[in-house]
């Protein structure tokens, strides 16, 4: 399609004294930009359209050429010609603004101008040039990124939490709403490391000191702390922070929530409290059962008074680390320790224990307990304790279950360079617990050997049984 060349006349209109070659060169580049680009006279009409002009106002050069550019501004806006002119006149630059003009079909377009005056050669002002961008897709992204924003605030500032925003240092520069709601504070007080204020001053430092490890190194930031409200009173929040990374890994900023915990600290406390009440009660009625053995005894069954006694402790050792985990079971290698603390002399010289950091739960725990008890007094009067040379290697795992996410309990007790083992004649309690007990609490096949070099015993529990659900390993042996 044959088009009028654009910007006749260039060398005037631009004030140019060049060749042809200058020329030329011009007019390629204004007819190669993407920018509609278009010079018009002092009175407004239009002495040049490049093909970026047509392609964003669907007017061609031929509908353009001589008409004023009044013709693609709107009603509204032709207060806006008259100014853009009087500037040029004055010989000065419109300043690049964002404004609309109309497309051929009458459909409105976001465009952001400059114009600039263009003089001859003798330094006067013969018309103007003026270069438009279509911005929609830039207010259109803009605003995407405004309604994402508010939807970002609108949430943070309707959930409980109190949250948080800091950059790759540390350097905290939001807080939502609740945050100053609760703390009756300004992001000007806050911002930085303002947060310290609103800190107890029994915590503040461990808390910092705490939250720079995780500045300095990336990983996930969890405490518990109280801080003040409007109010005057201290709260407690479970607080964490999780670290944001962009496309390439590369740390960016942090996000932050605190978790008002103060009355589920307080049921705790209430429970715990009431646990020990509980737990002192039930040592009481240990301790009248005791008493009542006794009496009913007499003096003349010594042995099983001891033996009595010696199970009712071991029954008490268990419930209290039962109470100091909240009657959540107990971790086995402080059960096993807690059992065998009357060895403390042979431990880890002559018992060697050897087993990952996982959790019982109560019931079976108790019956655990009771079991390594009679494992632990036979070895003292009869087995490898019983001499200056025997061992005890008691070593703990769990065991895969095939098909299945679950995990079995494995523990076995072997005892090496004691007197040689006798089996006894007959089978009385502490059998029953090995055996009986243990497999009811376990799921479990036991295995009970009276082997001449050794007592060997060993658990091996069923899918699941006995085992604590839904806890943290903790530290083994």
């Amino acid at each position: 399609m044959e088009r009028t060349k654009p910007f006749r006349g260039a060398n005037r209109l631009f004030g140019f004294k060049s060749s042809k070659t200058n020329n030329a060169w011009l007019a390629a580049i204004i007819n190669s930009s993407n920018d509609a680009i278009i010079s018009k006279t002092l009175d407004g009409n239009i002495t040049s359209w490049n093909p970026a002009a047509e392609r964003m106002f669907g007017f061609t050069e031929a509908e353009m050429l001589h008409a004023s550019v009044r013709r693609i501004i709107p009603a509204r806006l032709q207060e806006e010609e008259d100014d853009i002119l009087n500037t040029i006149r004055a010989g000065k630059t419109v300043e690049p603004f964002n404004t609309l003009r109309l497309r051929k079909d009458g459909q409105e377009i976001p465009i952001n101008v400059t114009v600039s005056p263009i003089f001859d050669g003798d330094g006067e002002v013969i018309g103007a040039s003026k270069i438009a961008q279509d911005i929609s897709d830039v207010l259109a992204a803009r605003k995407t990124v405004l309604e994402s924003e508010s939807r970002f605030h609108t949430m943070a500032d309707i959930v409980s939490q109190l949250a948080w925003m800091a950059d790759e240092t540390g350097y905290i520069f939001w807080y939502n709403k609740r945050w100053f709601e609760y703390t009756g504070t300004t992001l000007e007080d806050m911002q930085g490391w303002g947060w310290r204020r609103v800190h107890h001053p029994d915590h503040v430092d461990r808390v910092v000191k705490r939250i720079e490890h995780s500045w300095a190194t990336g990983e996930v930031w969890e405490d518990t702390f109280p801080l003040l409200g409007a109010d005057g009173e201290y709260r407690w929040f479970l607080s964490r922070a999780m670290p944001v990374h962009d496309e390439d890994g590369k740390l960016i900023r942090w996000f932050g929530t605190n978790t008002d915990i103060t009355e589920e600290r307080e049921r705790q406390e209430e429970n715990h409290f009431l646990m020990r009440e509980v737990f002192h009660r039930s040592k009481n009625m240990l301790a009248l059962v005791q008493g009542i053995a006794r009496q009913t005894i007499g003096k003349e069954d010594r042995h099983f008074l001891e033996l009595f006694n010696a199970r009712i402790q071991a029954l008490s050792l268990s419930q209290n680390l039962f109470l100091e985990s909240g009657w959540r079971g107990t971790s086995i290698a402080d059960l096993i320790r807690e059992q065998l603390a009357h060895l403390e002399d042979a431990l880890d010289d002559r018992v060697r224990l050897n087993g990952p950091g996982f959790r019982i739960n109560p019931n079976s725990a108790q019956t655990l307990g009771m079991a390594l008890h009679e494992l632990a007094t036979n070895a003292v009067k009869y087995g490898a304790l019983s001499n200056d040379t025997g061992t005890i290697e008691i070593e703990w795992s769990l065991l895969p279950v095939a098909d299945s996410a679950q995990q079995r309990l494995w523990i076995s007790w072997i005892e090496s360079g004691g007197p040689p083992v006798i089996p006894p004649e007959r089978k009385g309690f502490g059998t029953t617990v090995l055996s009986k007990m243990c497999r009811s609490a376990f799921g479990a096949d036991v295995e009970l050997s009276y082997d001449p070099n050794g007592l060997r015993w060993q658990l091996t529990g069923g899918p699941g049984r006995g085992l604590e659900v839904n806890e943290d390993d903790e530290d083994g042996a």
